[in-house]
C-alpha cells in the first residue's frame, strides 16, 4: 500500500479523535497539523510541524487532508484545498448553508479530487448491519424511520444550533440506510438554553418511497440517547447507536389464544434476537474509507454531493420551523 501524506486541521474536540486515528492509520503518514488559534490544546501534534494557516499545511506536500475546523470556517479551507489539489475530508455538516456547500461540492468535482462528508453515523457497526439486512429484505417493505437523538448542551458548538450539528446526523443515516433522498419535511423548534441558535428540533419527513420518518433531537436532556427504529413488514430493527447494538423483534407467527394476553400483548409479538457483530471503531472506518477513496479503490464514502443534500434538507428543515410549513425538495 502506497503511503499518503495527511494533514490535519482543527485541533479541538473531534480534531484530536482525528489526529489519534490518522496516527496510526495503516498506510498514512499524518505529516503536520493547523490550527487558526497556532494551539495544540490537546497535544496532537506530538512532534510534527504545528501552522497556523490552511497555506501552511498546504506547503507540506499533502496529499489528503482532514478538515475539523467549526462549520463556519469550512467553506474557505475546502476551497484552499481544492485549488492546491489536495484531496479531503470534511468534518459534518458540509458547510454552513447551502450556496457554500454548492461551492465546495462544484470545486472539488471540477478539480477531480476525492471529497467526503465526516458524517460519522454511517460507520457505525450497528447501522453498518441493518442496512445490510435490509437490502437482504430481512424487514421486508420498511414503512417508518424513528431517530431520537438527545443529550446535554456541548458547550464546544458556539456557530450552529441543534439541526445543522446533530440533526444532520440523522438526516444523513435515514437517507443513506433506506438509499432514499428526502422528499418533504416539516419541523418544530425551541429554543431554550438562552442562545441564538435552536436547541431542540421535532421533525417529521417522508423519503421518496414513501417512508416516513420522524426525528427527535435536543441538547436538553440529561441522558444520552442514540437510537433509530426501523419497522417494516417483517418487524423492527433498533439500532443502538451508543452500544452499537442491533435488534430485531420480529412480527409472530403464533397466535396467542388467551384472549387476556392477546389484547395486553398484542397480537403480532414474535422473537426477539440482539445480533452479535463486529464492533469496529467507526472513525477508524471512516477513515480507512477515505483512505481507500483516495488510493481509488471501491469505498463507501459519504460524497460530496450526499453532504449537499444533507445540509439542504437541514436548511428545509429550520424554514419548516420558521414559516409553520411542510417544505417539499
Amino acid at each position: 500500500m502506497a503511503t499518503l501524506r495527511a494533514g490535519l486541521i482543527g485541533l479541538g474536540m473531534m480534531g484530536r479523535h482525528h489526529g489519534r486515528v490518522l496516527a496510526g492509520l495503516e498506510g498514512v503518514d499524518l505529516v503536520a497539523v493547523a490550527d487558526v488559534m497556532g494551539e495544540d490544546p490537546h497535544g496532537v501534534a506530538k512532534g510534527r510541524p504545528l501552522c497556523s494557516t490552511i497555506e501552511e499545511l498546504i506547503d507540506q506536500r499533502l496529499d489528503y487532508c482532514m478538515v475539523a475546523v467549526p462549520t463556519v470556517y469550512h467553506e474557505d479551507v475546502a476551497l484552499a484545498l481544492a485549488a492546491a489539489g489536495v484531496h479531503t475530508m470534511i468534518e459534518k455538516p458540509l458547510a454552513q448553508n447551502t450556496p457554500a456547500a454548492e461551492k465546495i461540492a462544484a470545486a472539488f468535482e471540477d478539480a477531480g479530487l476525492v471529497g467526503a462528508v465526516g458524517h460519522i453515523e454511517r460507520y457505525n457497526p450497528a447501522l453498518q448491519q441493518a442496512r445490510s439486512r435490509l437490502e437482504a429484505g430481512e424487514l421486508g417493505d420498511v414503512y417508518q424511520i424513528i431517530t431520537r437523538r438527545q443529550g446535554p448542551f456541548p458547550a464546544r458548538i458556539a456557530d450552529v444550533g441543534v439541526v445543522k450539528d446533530l440533526a444532520t446526523h440523522d438526516i444523513d443515516l435515514t437517507s443513506w440506510v433506506r438509499q432514499q433522498p428526502f422528499t418533504s419535511v416539516a419541523a418544530r423548534t425551541a429554543y431554550r438554553s438562552g442562545r441564538e441558535f435552536e436547541d431542540l428540533v421535532s421533525i417529521t419527513g417522508q423519503l421518496a418511497d414513501g417512508t416516513v420518518t420522524s426525528h427527535l433531537v435536543n441538547w436538553l436532556s440529561p441522558f444520552k440517547e442514540r437510537v433509530t427504529v426501523i419497522t417494516g413488514e417483517k418487524g423492527a430493527f433498533i439500532a443502538d447507536t451508543l452500544t452499537a447494538d442491533l435488534t430485531f423483534h420480529a412480527n409472530g407467527s403464533i397466535e396467542t389464544t388467551w384472549g387476556d394476553i392477546a389484547r395486553f400483548r398484542g397480537v403480532s409479538e414474535g422473537d426477539v434476537i440482539r445480533y452479535a457483530i463486529p464492533k469496529r471503531e467507526p472513525l477508524l472506518v471512516e477513515h480507512e474509507s477515505f483512505r481507500d477513496a483516495v488510493l481509488g479503490k471501491d469505498a463507501d464514502i459519504v460524497t460530496l454531493s450526499q453532504g449537499l443534500a444533507t445540509v439542504r434538507v437541514a436548511e428545509a428543515v429550520i424554514e419548516s420551523a420558521r414559516t409553520g410549513r411542510t417544505q417539499d425538495l
